[in-house]
């Protein structure tokens, strides 16, 4: 690794310590410790030179946020380049793959955007309640915003949702699939890969594209029906409701890692060395969309 990977990969290990270590499982059940992780977000974006909004909303009295933060365009600044990540953990569980490495790239990739001048608007958003009970719900963060973006009439171009993204392995057997699926992709853990619906297979394209551009890290892409188990399992699943073009970038979470949704998803399991050539592969991508745009 560069030196410069090297201080991003330190980076990307702090974030998910002080959200998955630090803080630990963190829900509406868990409200003290939601309440820092979201706090922990508005102070990082604030001291990155941001100005971050909170889109609240009440679930059973318990007053939750999306945390939200932008880099306006300057040409086409009517068009906007969404990536998120939730920042809330499944009940039990501290969350460090699962989103603690979504949020900690998240945080990164907006860090990495303060040096450029976009011409499309890239927003970043932090959402809350991605985890069940809310998942699918109209108390899910994410579906909260994207009804309140359609109503706006949001023109967002891709919605790009990081999804438990910090599990890496090169050992044969480490990656399984649905069924069929093994057929076609490789059975080692060692790649990223973006997800969609067919509706939105022009989009990945798009992104994959640009990223294998950029970055020589394996990518794998798959464009296929919403019912396989695990395809529409984020909040990019609350974009495709609202009509718009939405993918996931995973390390394919439970196919791969053993961790999922447990006691143990610690911050000690995650491959930061790989997580940080992720994470600055899809900074160079969504740097080159916002200036080229989606399609």
């Amino acid at each position: 690794m560069s030196g410069d990977d090297q201080v991003l990969a330190q980076r990307l290990r702090m974030h998910v310590e002080r959200l998955a270590g630090e803080i630990g499982e963190r829900n509406v059940f868990g409200l003290e410790a939601l309440q820092r992780a979201a706090a922990y977000i508005e102070n990082e974006w604030s001291t990155l030179g941001y100005h971050p909004e909170r889109q609240e909303y009440d679930v059973s009295g318990i007053r939750c946020a999306n945390i939200i933060a932008t880099r306006p365009g300057s040409s086409r600044r009517g068009e906007i380049l969404l990536i998120g990540a939730h920042y809330d953990s499944v009940i039990g569980s501290p969350g460090a793959n699962d989103n603690a490495s979504g949020v900690a790239a998240l945080l990164e990739v907006s860090r990495m955007f303060r040096a450029l001048d976009p011409a499309l608007t890239v927003r970043f958003v932090a959402f809350v309640n991605e985890e069940p009970p809310f998942f699918r719900t109209g108390k899910q963060g994410s579906m909260v915003y994207a009804q309140a973006a359609r109503g706006r009439g949001d023109d967002i171009r891709l919605m790009a949702s990081f999804e438990t993204i910090g599990c890496y392995s090169g050992e044969p057997g480490s990656q399984s699939y649905p069924p069929m699926f093994g057929f076609f992709y490789p059975d080692r853990g060692n790649f990223i890969g973006i997800v969609s619906d067919f509706r939105s297979r022009v989009a990945v394209q798009r992104l994959a594209q640009a990223f294998r551009a950029q970055s020589d890290f394996p990518l794998q892409t798959v464009s296929t029906f919403r019912f396989i188990p695990g395809v529409a399992w984020s909040d990019h699943h609350s974009f495709w409701r609202q009509g718009y073009s939405a993918v996931m970038v995973t390390d394919t979470a439970f196919y791969r890692y053993q961790y999922y949704h447990s006691a143990a998803d610690t911050p000690d399991k995650l491959a930061y060395p790989e997580l940080a050539q992720v994470t600055l592969g899809l900074f160079k991508a969504f740097a080159r969309l916002s200036q080229e745009g989606v399609g």
